[in-house]
């Protein structure tokens, strides 16, 4: 404990300097707007602020995209209650008794149960960072390649829990994700592959243009296709934000609930916000008294989901502060960012960059207290951001985009690149193929490679090292028994059926 509360006044002393309270700030207010805005997504907001991370210090950085990440879980309740539209897929749930308590009246009391549960999920959440943290990381420190391949091959085969549809279709995507980190000159023979002679490509694609172009653009080009682009949202009037004392007393049992069920599904590989607070919702509607008040505006159906999708975002940061593997797309990106400036994530961050770690874990904490502040005063503003026609919208998120994209390497290979990237994430979504696994293959297909050569060097060639180490041949069991569950007719039906559409 002692060591706990030493490195979280270290922490402290890096998330109070002005320019990281000042990133903290901007990045859970953009957090909160593409949040609340419906179409544009935490993930394709990073992808586009990436290139930020090249001109700030490393600590800036990070608590800037993270602060976008657990801030867009605050805004995306806004839409998903006042227009029955979810600004962040996470939020999806929140649209079946949110918009429901909206029509009745009560559309201020369900922002408020959602600002206050997501708080609280958050804060359990980021003490599950605290206590863990230390531990993991002093765990991971004693894994051999063999078990770093293993955890990395695992975490992949988890990535597909967040594919809708066909299992084929998501362990495709993250062999397209391999096959694109492969490009460039091969680190232990000096031979090029798939470089086509292309000098730019001798180094590999940088993350960049791919997150940019697979999320950002894809996702301008949905919306063109599939939205109007000359209305604004219908809004639901907001009167009294205070929730009356009955609401609270049904909706802080399923506050604490989503907190313990985010906590712990979101250190899973593939959970995070997203499968926690469906979770929630499932297990709410188990429990309640009136089930059949669900879907007509029960405030657990709100307070739990929230609560859930904060907690399952803040413990998601565990398995990439701690071993260097991301448990979802929206860790693979900042896993990029810490690459960028020359920062190798894993245990030894923990060790070499306590700084780092920490300043970010306590940064959690400004951030989470600056939500609260902003987000319920702020709610006339969110709502007139909703009816700006998307027309408006998407010129400004290209060029954004653009300029992020050639001002890492002054480079209009990669704008080339993040276009043509573009086109080929829109065609995944038509072709319903989920990119989220691509970009996770992409960031672990080099680790694993890396790791893989050297587990091969150490047993002269014995691919049996992979089933000798115990950490090793526990993660490879585990990959087994989840590719079975995830095969099997009824669950690939249930995730056709609970990941809708956003």
């Amino acid at each position: 404990m002692e060591n706990i509360l030493d490195s979280a006044w270290l922490g402290l002393t890096v998330a109070v300097q002005g320019q990281n309270l000042l990133m903290a700030f901007v990045g859970v207010l953009v957090g909160t707007l593409i949040g609340v805005l419906p179409g544009i997504g935490p993930l394709a907001t990073m992808a586009m602020l990436l290139p930020i991370s090249f001109y700030v210090p490393a600590e800036a950085a990070i608590i800037m995209l993270a602060g976008i990440y657990y801030g867009a879980q605050y805004g995306g309740s806004t839409t998903a209650i006042l227009v029955n539209m979810p600004g962040e897929a996470s939020a999806a749930v929140t649209c079946i008794d949110g918009y429901q308590m909206a029509r009745k009246g009560r559309g201020g009391a369900a922002l408020a149960v959602a600002a206050i549960g997501s708080f609280i999920g958050a804060s359990t959440g980021i003490l599950v960072i605290m206590l863990f943290a230390i531990p993991l990381s002093s765990l991971a420190l004693a894994f051999t390649p063999a078990d770093y391949f293993s955890l990395m091959f695992f975490g992949l085969i988890g990535s597909t829990l967040l594919a809708r549809g066909s299992l084929l279709k998501a362990l495709g995507m993250i062999l397209v994700g391999i096959l694109i980190g492969s490009i460039g000159t091969d680190a232990s023979s000096g031979t090029q592959r798939f470089t086509w002679g292309v000098l730019e490509l001798y180094e590999g694609l940088d993350i960049t243009p791919i997150a940019v172009g697979i999320f950002g653009i894809a996702e301008v080009i949905r919306n063109l296709a599939t939205h109007s682009l000359g209305v604004g949202a219908q809004v639901e009037k907001v009167t009294s934000l205070m929730p009356t004392r009955a609401e609270m007393r049904d909706a802080f049992p399923a506050m604490l609930r989503g907190s313990a069920i985010g906590s712990v599904l979101g250190v899973l590989p593939g959970g995070g916000a997203l499968l926690s607070s469906f979770a929630s919702y499932t297990v709410e509607k188990k429990l309640a008294r009136k089930p059949d008040e669900f879907g007509h505006g029960a405030i657990q159906g709100v307070a739990g989901p929230e609560t859930a999708n904060n907690a399952g975002a803040q413990t998601s940061f565990i398995p990439m502060l701690t071993l260097g593997i991301p448990s979802n797309a929206i860790m693979a990106i900042l896993i990029g960012a810490l690459m960028i400036q020359g920062v190798v994530p894993g245990p030894q961050v923990m060790t070499e960059r306590p700084g780092l770690v920490w300043g970010l874990i306590m940064s959690m904490w400004i951030g989470n207290i600056m939500l609260v502040i902003i987000n319920l005063p702020l709610v006339g503003l969110w709502v007139s951001l909703l009816r700006v026609p998307y027309r408006i919208l998407f010129p400004c998120i290209v060029l954004f985009s653009a300029i992020g994209v050639y001002s890492i390497n002054n480079s209009t290979f990669d704008l080339y690149a993040a276009a043509f990237l573009g086109l080929l994430g829109y065609v995944f979504v038509k072709l319903d193929c989920e990119p989220t696994p691509l970009i996770l293959g992409l960031i672990l297909g080099p680790a694993m490679e890396e790791n893989f050569g050297r587990a091969m060097q150490l047993s002269r060639g014995d691919p049996s090292t992979f089933f000798t180490h115990p950490i090793s041949l526990g993660f490879l069991i585990a990959s087994a028994l989840m590719v079975a569950m995830i095969a099997l007719p009824f669950m690939r039906k249930s995730r056709e059926t609970v990941f809708v559409e956003d």
